[in-house]
């Protein structure tokens, strides 16, 4: 029953932080795409912070149980753009970067109430509160870290393989483009089917890196203090 009950409070606390981070994902892909010369997401609607405009139902769903997942993405259309690769890298970095941003700020905001906190914890309510604000601010960093180093993995249809396209010679480009949607159904059958082998490791590795990231950025502001 208490597994039953922090499990919904963790759901109730995380989805939020879910939602803004998916939506400031996408935005940012639209604003740097709009920066780049092309104002298709603009004219859409997609440069906006409602969720409702950026949100993909699976990717939502696997974001909230599985902690890695992604929103309906924002179109963008090349050949308004001067520099097509570069222009294109850029657009599909910005979202990763702003879910840096957030994790940056997340981890900051972590370190800040673990050191204010203790000073009002007076009564078993202010201990509760306390702990629900310190499990928001953790997820608020851990999230966004998240999900800025799921998608910078080079495979499609993630924003890294967009960064990769930009440094491939014409025929590999060529071919990864052809074969997208394969390659990427390949690539969630492996982390949903595969946990044990491929799968496992890939998981593995971004789990170590999230923390890795996360306890870097917890251990500068920590400096602070």
């Amino acid at each position: 029953m208490d597994y039953i009950i922090d499990f919904l409070l963790e759901l109730i606390i995380t989805a939020p932080i879910i939602l803004f981070a998916l939506t400031f994902h996408e935005c940012a892909h639209g604003f740097a795409a709009y920066k780049l010369g092309d104002p298709t997401a603009k004219y859409m609607g997609r440069l906006t912070l409602n969720p409702l405009k950026h949100l993909d139902p699976i990717g939502t769903i696997c974001m909230l149980f599985a902690h890695f997942g992604w929103a309906r993405p924002v179109p963008i259309d090349i050949s308004n753009f001067k520099h097509t690769k570069r222009d294109l890298a850029l657009s599909a970095l910005a979202g990763p970067v702003a879910n840096l941003l957030l994790g940056f700020i997340g981890c900051f905001l972590y370190v800040l109430t673990l050191n204010l906190l203790p000073d009002y914890f007076t009564s078993e309510i202010t201990f509760n509160l306390a702990r629900i604000l310190v499990t928001f601010v953790y997820y608020l960093g851990w999230l966004n870290i998240s999900l800025a180093l799921f998608n910078l993995l080079p495979i499609p249809p993630l924003d890294g393989s967009k960064i990769l396209y930009a440094f491939l010679p014409p025929k590999a480009n060529n071919w990864c483009k052809m074969h997208e949607r394969e390659i990427g159904l390949g690539f969630m059958i492996i982390l949903i089917v595969d946990s044990r082998l491929l799968g496992g490791y890939i998981t593995y590795g971004l789990s170590f890196g999230v923390n890795a990231v996360f306890d870097l950025f917890v251990s500068l502001f920590r400096l602070m203090f």
